[in-house]
C-alpha cells in the first residue's frame, strides 16, 4: 500500500470518528429570532435520554426594555443554565418571569434555575395537582435514573409564584403579554402566551410540529376545541411545543388536529362496537401518521389512551 493511500486511508478513518462524536454530542441551546422581541429554542423530535439531555421540548422568551419573559423552562437544569447564558448574550436584562405552559416534565424540570435567577413563575392553578401527585414524584424518581447526569437528586420540582385561574396580561418593559388558560386540553392546566402587538403565539404542547403528538391521558375533544380557540388570535408566528415555529398557523394546526380526530375517530368506532382494542388498532389505518418522528414510539399508548376516553364519553 503506498504512503499517500495509507493517508488518505487514516484521514477518512479519522473523518468518520468526528463525524461519530458530532452526532453524540448533546444538541446545543440556540435561539432563534422570530421578531423583534421574540425568540425561541427548539428541541430535538425524540424521547429524553442521557445523550440529548432531555431536550425534547421549546422554551421561548420575549425581550422588554426592563427584563425578559420566559415561556417554559426546559428539561433539565443545565438546559436552563445554557438557556439563560444565550439569553445574556443577547440582552443584559434580567429574566424577570417564567410563564408555564403546563407541567410536563420536559418543560418544567430546568425551572429551579430560574427561580435561582430572581424569576417569577407563573402558571395555571390545576397545575398543583400535578405536582402534589404520585405521578410527578415517580416521574422524577425515574428520570434520575433514565436521565442522569442531567436529572440527579439536586433537580427539584418547583411550585409556581403566582397560580392564575382566568386570563392574566403581563406587562413588562411596557411590553403586554396575553397569558390565557385554554385548558382542559393536552393537560387540566394549559395556557398559551401572546404578544400581540407582534402577534406570535408559544401555545405549548397544544401544537405539535412534524412529530406525532404526545396524547397521554387529554381530553381530546376540549383539544381540539382549543386548536379552533387558537385560530382566533390571528397569530404570524406559532411556536409549538415540539418542532419547528410555524408562519402558516392554520395549516400547522391542522396536523395536531387531524391526528387528534383520527385517533376520536377511530378508537371511538371500536369502543361503541365493544371491538378489543388489539384488534381495533391491527385494523386502523394509519399511513397519514407512520411516517412522522416517534410515531412508533408514542402511536400504540396515545390510541390506547383515546380508546378508554372514547368508553367514558360514550356512557
Amino acid at each position: 500500500m503506498s504512503r499517500q493511500r495509507a493517508g488518505a486511508i487514516v484521514l477518512l478513518l479519522w473523518l468518520a470518528l468526528a463525524r461519530a462524536a458530532f452526532a453524540q454530542s448533546p444538541p446545543a441551546v440556540v435561539p432563534q429570532q422570530l421578531s423583534a422581541s421574540a425568540w425561541f429554542v427548539q428541541g430535538q423530535s425524540a424521547l429524553g435520554s442521557p445523550a440529548n439531555r432531555n431536550f425534547i421540548s421549546n422554551a421561548g422568551f420575549v425581550v422588554t426594555p426592563a427584563g425578559v419573559v420566559v415561556i417554559d423552562a426546559l428539561g433539565s437544569p443545565a438546559l436552563a443554565r445554557e438557556m439563560l447564558a444565550a439569553i445574556r448574550k443577547i440582552t443584559p436584562q434580567p429574566v424577570t418571569h417564567v410563564v408555564l405552559t403546563h407541567y410536563h416534565a420536559d418543560h418544567v424540570y430546568g425551572l429551579q434555575e430560574y427561580k435561582a435567577a430572581g424569576a417569577r413563575i407563573v402558571a395555571h392553578q390545576r397545575g398543583r395537582e400535578y405536582l402534589n401527585s404520585d405521578t410527578a414524584r415517580l416521574r422524577l424518581e425515574a428520570s434520575r435514573k433514565d436521565l442522569a447526569p442531567w436529572i440527579d437528586a439536586q433537580t427539584q420540582l418547583v411550585q409556581a409564584d403566582e397560580w392564575i385561574d382566568g386570563p392574566r396580561e403581563l406587562v413588562v418593559g411596557g411590553v403586554r403579554l396575553q397569558v390565557v388558560p385554554v385548558g382542559p386540553a393536552h393537560t387540566v392546566e394549559d395556557v398559551v402566551v401572546y404578544l400581540p402587538s407582534e402577534k406570535v403565539l408559544f401555545a405549548g404542547d397544544l401544537v405539535f410540529r412534524n412529530r406525532i403528538p404526545f396524547v397521554g391521558q387529554a381530553n381530546s375533544r376540549h383539544w381540539i376545541a382549543a386548536l379552533d380557540q387558537l385560530l382566533q388570535f390571528g397569530a404570524q408566528v406559532v411556536v409549538p411545543g415540539h418542532g419547528p415555529a410555524s408562519r402558516d398557523a392554520k395549516a400547522d394546526m391542522e396536523l395536531t388536529r387531524d391526528y387528534l380526530q383520527h385517533l376520536r375517530r377511530v378508537m371511538g368506532q371500536a369502543a361503541r362496537n365493544l371491538e378489543p382494542f388489539e384488534e381495533a388498532y391491527a385494523a386502523a389505518d394509519w399511513s397519514r401518521f407512520e411516517h412522522l418522528p416517534l410515531f412508533h414510539a408514542a402511536n400504540r399508548m396515545n390510541a390506547y389512551n383515546t380508546y378508554l376516553l372514547m368508553e367514558q364519553e360514550k356512557d
